[in-house]
């Protein structure tokens, strides 16, 4: 046999032979797609955290809460941790807005870090343009002070209002945002340092992929080091030395898995007609028949006037008299078209990809409406046995 190989390849011309190379490599380095772990996977515990705490925003040129109770016991509330008794009515509350302040805290922040936080009113305010944030406490789930904000609102909106009650709004100027606004004052306890195993959670669940990670992981570190639990999670034994934990995730991120192909599916938007589809869609024998058919019907009216023996018919409702007096009477003429466009037929073998049925209605002129209703009709009859999802 590799005489033979040899001769038949020997006859080959080396163009041929060239291109030839050219499609195996090819097709190799498609078949050699992968991800990297890091991107298919995240970890347990590692992940951010929300904060919330009440404000008060001030320094607003008449653009605030106004009268309203909450603001103006908070301004007095302020006033008071600084030792001083004051009356509500020397207060403006136009000037200062009650607001709520919310920030995401990443995974290890250390205190003394900073974040961004957002302001929102939730009052009367009409914009916080201009306005600051006055020392403010976020708290955790856990009702645990972990960041303090402060500092002058950034407002992408804008709000205009005449005295004959038209106004203009460019964005939103009730919320905004202070870039490196708060500074964190707690770290939020993980068990990246203190489990025994480190867990490693897909995006997406997959049988196949998360054993295809278990057994990449086996392959560069040894047998038993990764083993997995179910469809998302694979556990992997984790160094008693923290700094070990952190060398070892960072080999394991950049391993490369090929993840399995996703499953039979198509998603259709009947808003927009866009219709997408994964490779592995295909059906069974089905013959497909879709036509339109159109009934119109037209009502007129016909006035008939009768004058002694001579009859007068007009179109119109206006009474045309000559001589004697007219006896109208309303005949009802009722016309009926029915339209019925050709009606295309389309016979598929089993086993025949869905593209195959996209071109083959695309080529008649379908339209994507028409499109959905046999994506439908197929997915009831049973022929399309992948999963249809319509949004």
């Amino acid at each position: 046999m590799k005489v033979i190989d040899m001769l038949v390849v020997r006859d080959i011309p080396r163009s041929i032979i060239v291109c030839l190379t050219v499609v195996v490599m090819f097709l190799s380095a498609s078949y050699a797609l992968a991800d990297r772990i890091k991107d298919i996977v995240s970890i347990a515990g590692v992940r951010s955290n929300q904060l919330i705490g009440y404000g008060i925003v001030v320094g607003l040129n008449g653009s605030g809460d106004g009268s309203v109770g909450v603001t103006t016991q908070s301004l007095q509330s302020v006033i008071t941790r600084f030792g001083m008794s004051v009356n509500a009515d020397d207060l403006n509350p136009a000037n200062t807005a009650a607001v709520i302040v919310t920030a995401s805290l990443p995974p290890f922040a250390k205190p003394g870090q900073t974040i961004d936080v957002t302001v929102s009113a939730f009052s009367k305010a009409s914009s916080l343009r201009g306005g600051s944030l006055i020392l403010t406490p976020l708290k955790g789930a856990d009702n645990k002070v972990y960041a303090i904000a402060q500092g002058s609102v950034a407002v992408g909106g804008l709000g205009i209002s005449g005295d004959d009650g038209s106004s203009l709004n460019v964005n939103i100027p009730t919320v905004g945002r202070i870039p490196n606004g708060a500074t964190v004052e707690a770290m939020v306890s993980t068990p990246f340092e203190s489990s025994d195993y480190m867990v490693l959670n897909l995006h997406s669940a997959d049988f196949t992929t998360v054993l295809r990670v278990a057994d990449t992981i086996n392959d560069k570190f040894g047998e038993g080091i990764a083993t997995a639990r179910d469809a998302v999670s694979v556990l992997v034994e984790a160094p008693a030395d923290p700094d070990h934990r952190v060398i070892l995730l960072s080999e394991i991120e950049n391993l490369e898995v090929q993840p399995s192909e996703p499953p039979s599916r198509v998603i259709v938007n009947s808003r927009t007609g866009t219709i997408v589809m994964t490779n592995t869609v295909y059906i069974g024998a089905a013959a497909v028949s879709h036509g339109n058919l159109t009934v119109r019907i037209k009502e007129d009216d016909t006035v008939n006037q009768v004058i002694g023996n001579s009859t007068i018919t007009d179109t119109v409702a206006d009474t045309i008299t000559i001589g004697g007096t007219p006896e109208p009477t309303v005949l009802e003429d009722s016309k009926i078209e029915v339209e019925q466009d050709e009606v295309s037929m389309f016979v598929f073998d089993p086993g025949v990809e869905l593209s195959s049925i996209v071109d083959a209605i695309n080529a008649v002129g379908a339209t994507p409406a028409d499109l959905i209703a046999i994506l439908e009709a197929l997915k009831i009859s049973g022929a399309l046995r992948s999963e249809l999802l319509i949004m």
